[in-house]
């Protein structure tokens, strides 16, 4: 009897849970529906994308570029063309079946519950009620983290993103490894953001000998590839073309060891181009080195954990929105705090202070259009990682004394 009590309990409150959730992302999405002009953010972009595709036109066209903004949405451009891989615009065509606000509501909804999704498989994995509990509060707070805030006012595909990293784990624990690589081959949607990620978790894979998941990867690139080509026989010059002026509009205002080597050698090119190098090379070298001498007590997610910070870190391009996929190493730091404190205080104390000092980098990026406060956020999810994976494992029981 005790038994079915208390199933039913744990099915009200997971009802519940879910009903407060749903408030809250109608909330958040219709905030933001309201609020943000989406013709001049990065989700209008993506939308255009699709649909120039879905009409047999080309984002990489600048005509095409230029007459479907002022159709479209009657804003000028920020960008001559599309400045993503073309395989993302026909993976976007989806998005063009609707109205641009309706497509932008609509993504307000999945991502939110995207991160939703995330958060509770993660802290199932601990299979406690202690951890249970943290459902609601860690979807909360994360709505109100600096990159997941912004990436839902903008759009961003970071949420998608996300998505992948995590079916990615799901099927490295369970042994499906062409799939865990198909779907780590989509991070190449972004290549600043998935070259160095692949890299690093290259390694892994050559040292535990997993060659299926790089196959995964391998069928992944080729199919991207030709998806593109079929759309543009050009669109990898194209691409490069316009990532490398991309990237020197932007340099100095983005929180990577190259914005901060270009101002410590006051913008002169040969100083920040070596000096970006020599730091990226530290960086992806030292974490490949961790990684070759602890790769076997590692588990998958503890491997993401540190891969992902480092890759924003270390790579050439990536704004503060980026660093949703945080996310991992946010859940496993709440969860073994959890678990090896046996409370939530430590867990409450580490959201807090990641959600004010992000929320002080995202005001200081729109006061400044800088997003070097950003480092800080990275920093201080690495510092937890080292603080939740030294943490001694606190008795259950106090033992009795002995007997005299």
């Amino acid at each position: 009897m005790k038994a079915v009590s208390g199933k039913l309990l744990k099915g009200i409150g997971f009802l519940v849970t879910l009903a407060l959730l749903a408030a809250l992302f109608e909330w958040r999405a219709t905030q933001n529906f309201t609020r943000q002009n989406y013709y001049s953010s990065n989700f209008f972009v993506f939308w255009l994308s699709g649909k120039l595709i879905l009409e047999g036109q080309s984002p990489y066209d600048a005509a095409d570029w230029a007459n479907g903004h002022e159709t479209y949405g009657s804003v000028t451009p920020r960008e001559p063309t599309f400045l993503y891989p073309l395989p993302l615009a026909a993976f976007l065509t989806p998005l063009g079946l609707l109205p641009v606000g309706q497509a932008y509501f609509v993504w307000q909804w999945l991502a939110q519950a995207g991160i939703a999704i995330v958060v509770f498989f993660l802290i199932q994995r601990w299979d406690s009620t202690a951890h249970n509990r943290l459902l609601l509060p860690i979807v909360l707070s994360l709505l109100f983290f600096g990159p997941i805030y912004l990436s839902l006012q903008i759009g961003s595909l970071g949420p998608l993103t996300l998505l992948f990293i995590f079916g990615a784990l799901y099927f490295l624990d369970e042994d499906r490894l062409i799939l865990a690589g198909l779907l780590l081959s989509l991070t190449m949607f972004k290549p600043s953001q998935g070259a160095p990620i692949l890299l690093l978790l290259g390694l892994v894979f050559l040292l535990k000998r997993q060659w299926k998941v790089i196959l995964g990867i391998t069928l992944g690139g080729i199919l991207l590839l030709l998806i593109g080509l079929i759309i543009d026989t050009n669109w990898v010059s194209v691409f490069l073309g316009s990532s490398q002026a991309a990237f020197d509009r932007r340099l100095g205002v983005q929180s990577n060891v190259w914005s901060f080597s270009y101002h410590a050698c006051a913008g002169n090119s040969t100083c920040y181009s070596a000096l970006g190098a020599i730091g990226m090379l530290s960086l992806l070298g030292g974490c490949a080195f961790y990684l070759w001498r602890n790769h076997q007590s590692l588990t998958y997610w503890q491997v993401f954990n540190l891969i992902l910070p480092i890759s924003f870190l270390s790579t050439l391009y990536l704004w503060a929105y980026d660093q949703i996929l945080y996310v991992l190493p946010i859940v496993w730091i709440i969860g073994a705090m959890v678990e090896k404190s046996r409370s939530y205080v430590l867990a409450v104390i580490f959201l807090l202070i990641l959600d004010l000092f992000s929320f002080f980098a995202l005001a200081q990026q729109a006061g400044t259009n800088s997003d070097l406060w950003s480092l800080g956020t990275t920093l201080l999810v690495l510092i937890f990682l080292f603080v939740a994976a030294r943490m001694k494992q606190k008795p259950a029981i106090d033992k009795a004394p002995a007997s005299a």
